[in-house]
């Protein structure tokens, strides 16, 4: 099977003024409509004021910094990283909460993204490139995206690192999801990173702290959706806790949030079963069990 085709858009990285995370930062392209002719592009908004977009890394999902105003253990070392590797120095942020950057050095970054689409928020599904790995790129041009050059992503890097959980949807390409997958479990293997703090597969869940920067660390797909749940489901009396409905019960209520998942079989890594996020989950009491390995998942993209 031959490589997929990405579009190559040459541009720059920029953090001053925004919240970047482990997984996701802003980008400048070169040209104005640089998105135009990939599939919902009619869904992207730059910024008014700097042309900027922001991006969703392909197929990784970093630790939450600031899912509104909750976070995730590990999540501010996936940024930091990140932002190194991409050669920012020197950052500082506006407040002691260390979201938005204040000033960095240098101001921006060039690089390149690879991308075919953008998701139903609008944000481009992007493969990272520095501008040292994309010097035979040009821009506009639909390249094939092989091995070597994925290799050269960011995104691998964060899988390689384990500083993001491997996070694939139907839209990832069948050869992509098995290099990355198997970048993974390297480092699952070798406990990096995430994989040494990982509670997915057996989690009490008593309030958000349960799940806080100080708590236990899941899958961040997963801590999406129980934040939400607690949201809607924390009583106004401490006395009521008891009566709170299971998660499962509140994803079945909650059809946007209960995301279709294709469980792959372990051995030959191919799709076998089309199932809900509820069907995944069992409680008893305040300890949620996940009971899918997390490398098996490909979610289908909305």
């Amino acid at each position: 099977m031959a490589p997929p085709f990405y579009r190559a858009i040459q541009g720059k990285f920029v953090i001053i003024g925004k919240q970047p995370d482990g997984d996701s930062v802003r980008f400048i392209p070169d040209r104005r409509n640089a998105f135009r002719g990939l599939s919902r592009d009619d869904r992207i908004r730059p910024s008014r004021t700097d042309g900027s977009v922001q991006l969703r890394f392909e197929a990784v999902d970093a630790p939450e910094l600031h899912y509104g105003r909750y976070a995730q253990p590990l999540g501010d070392l996936s940024r930091d990283r990140l932002l190194e590797w991409m050669g920012f120095e020197k950052v500082e942020y506006v407040n002691r909460n260390e979201k938005q950057v204040k000033s960095s050095q240098p101001k921006s970054v060039p690089g390149v993204i690879l991308t075919q689409a953008a998701e139903t928020n609008g944000r481009p599904i992007s493969y990272v490139l520095l501008a040292a790995a994309a010097k035979s790129l040009e821009d506009g041009d639909w390249v094939q995206v092989d091995k070597d050059l994925l290799i050269q992503t960011l995104n691998h890097q964060l899988l390689a690192e384990g500083l993001a959980y491997y996070t694939v949807y139907t839209s990832t390409p069948q050869e992509h999801r098995d290099l990355l997958r198997q970048v993974a479990a390297t480092a699952r293997d070798k406990a990096l990173g995430v994989w040494e703090l990982d509670t997915s597969e057996n989690f009490v869940l008593n309030d958000q702290g349960s799940i806080g920067p100080e708590g236990q660390l899941i899958l961040p797909k997963l801590f999406r959706r129980c934040t939400e749940y607690l949201k809607d489901t924390t009583p106004n009396q401490e006395a009521d806790r008891a009566f709170r409905s299971p998660l499962k019960h509140w994803l079945l209520d909650h059809p946007r949030e209960n995301d279709q998942v294709l469980l792959l079989d372990s051995v030959e890594a191919m799709p076998s079963v089309e199932v809900q996020l509820s069907d995944l989950i069992r409680q008893s009491n305040r300890n949620i069990f996940f009971q899918p390995d997390l490398l098996d998942l490909v979610f289908v993209e909305k």
